[in-house]
């Protein structure tokens, strides 16, 4: 015979003779499989569930939430109770409480990471990471730091080209590879630039809607069983990953007669479809937000949506093509957003969103996005299209490629997370491509330029992923045998 308790979230069993006691259901969880309820594993789901673990007995592993004494033989226990815990992290092009005049869905984080990063020794002192991280099984993925409805923060790595989600213990220092818990629950996706759309006020589980091959899914995780299941939005072939607008959420998909546009409130409600006409069904970037529009881009053109409007695609001019892998939009002093490309002849900034765009002849790439632009080794501060800032001359030798930018609304000139390639004198794109980088720094540019870690023979950089999680600042290479991390004191 087993007793039952009940508490506000869960219920268990104990076993009358041995004492143990097994998590029966949780709410928001599902089916749970005594089988994964592994000692090991116990740490971890206490913490995720909010229960008790015993500090000086051996009676039970683990006790229901609310326990403070074990009661077999009175010991104190420790209650695993919520503490504060950091800002989420769905990548920088999840951030929402940007400000409406910096595009949304670029890698700019409202993230204060200036003020603890920029407290490091300056250049010329070369740094190294603080802490370490093993790399996930499937290493090409993105990555999401977040409590999904439980008192704590757990990281996600999704390997969105293979399908496999993959769950970080931090307490065992371990990656466990998530189980679907149905057939349907296919999470691939490789028609275009990847992004989700989190729950920003998610139910226990409750993770994001995930683009998939067959479709919108709402994803859900089972921690406990190291499981997740998803839940269809909107069946049909995604094409291009979903984007936000404020109340508003739409992507392209495609049926029998063609590519359609799709929105709904963020409740689901209002759902609406637009003829796209005869848009490209592959290739598109992941989504950015500005001005009120919605911009996917292609290497034929643009397309652009407002709420309550039809899409509008307009291909690119005669001869003029993106570099869609140079970074991205960025803006003018008036507001403006344009992006780079080239005609075939020279490079120029060409306006987005606009019927008879203005173009803006340059003369040399430049890598960034949202005013974090460089020419060479050397940052351009005024007009997207002005001359570069010359402050070292030894710079002319290195190439820099910005990863992120740190929005702070103290500062006139934009810092960031960048990569600079030294005695570099080729073409940027051969840079970004395949061409090993024989040496390379990871430095963060701000009031105080700091060099955080130096890696050799880098290879493919565009594949480099920031994230902060647990108050740290990590970088991702699928290269690499582990993620390396800077602590970010003042986020504490």
């Amino acid at each position: 015979m087993a007793y039952r308790w009940e508490t506000p979230a869960s219920v268990w069993l104990e076993d009358e003779h041995s004492g143990q006691f097994e998590l029966l259901a949780s709410e928001g969880l599902g089916r749970i499989d005594r089988h994964a309820q592994a000692r090991g594993r116990l740490p971890d789901v206490a913490r995720l569930l909010g229960a008790s673990l015993p500090t000086s007995c051996d009676c039970a592993p683990v006790y229901p939430e609310g326990f403070a004494f074990c009661p077999n033989c009175g010991r104190p226990l420790d209650r695993m109770t919520a503490h504060s815990t950091p800002a989420d992290w769905w990548g920088p092009h999840s951030d929402l409480f940007l400000p409406r005049h910096v595009p949304h869905g670029l890698p700019v984080t409202s993230v204060p990471l200036a003020d603890s990063l920029e407290q490091r020794q300056s250049v010329p002192h070369v740094g190294r990471f603080d802490v370490a991280m093993r790399v996930p099984p499937n290493a090409h993925c993105v990555f999401a730091a977040a409590g999904y409805g439980f008192p704590v923060q757990r990281l996600l790595a999704l390997a969105f080209t293979r399908g496999v989600l993959q769950y970080w213990d931090p307490m065992a220092q371990l990656w466990h590879v998530m189980a679907p818990e149905g057939a349907d629950d296919d999470l691939v996706f490789t028609e275009s630039g990847y992004a989700w759309l989190p729950a920003f006020h998610p139910q226990r589980g409750e993770v994001a809607i995930v683009p998939t091959a067959c479709g919108l899914r709402r994803l859900w995780v089972n921690p406990v069983n190291e499981s997740f299941r998803t839940e269809p939005v909107l069946e049909g072939r995604i094409v291009a990953a979903p984007g936000q607008m404020r109340s508003h959420i739409a992507c392209l998909y495609q049926d029998g007669q063609g590519v359609w546009l799709w929105s709904a409130r963020s409740d689901d409600s209002e759902r609406q479809g637009y003829d796209c006409g005869d848009v490209p069904a592959a290739g598109w970037t992941q989504p950015f937000g500005y001005d009120g529009r919605l911009f996917w881009l292609h290497e034929q053109g643009q397309l652009v949506w407002r709420p309550g409007e039809a899409p509008r695609f307009m291909p690119w001019p005669q001869g003029w093509q993106p570099r869609l892998s140079f970074g991205g939009p960025t803006q003018s002093r008036d507001g403006r957003l344009w992006h780079i490309g080239h005609d075939g002849l020279a490079y120029s900034f060409l306006e987005l969103g606009a019927d008879r765009p203005q173009r803006e002849p340059i003369d040399g790439a430049r890598l960034g996005f949202a005013n974090l632009l460089y020419r060479r080794g050397h940052p351009v501060v005024d007009e997207p299209w002005s001359g570069e800032q010359v402050e070292d001359q030894q710079e002319d030798e290195s190439l820099v490629q910005p990863l992120l930018r740190g929005f702070n609304s103290d500062r006139s000139q934009p810092s960031g997370l960048v990569l600079r390639f030294h005695k570099y004198t080729g073409r940027a794109e051969d840079a970004l491509a395949d061409r090993v980088i024989a040496r390379t720094t990871i430095e963060w540019i701000g009031r105080r330029n700091v060099i955080l870690d130096e890696v050799a023979r880098l290879s493919r950089p565009l594949e480099c992923v920031p994230f902060v999680y647990d108050s740290i600042l990590w970088l991702h290479h699928p290269d690499w045998n582990q993620i390396r991390g800077w602590r970010l004191e003042e986020l504490s």
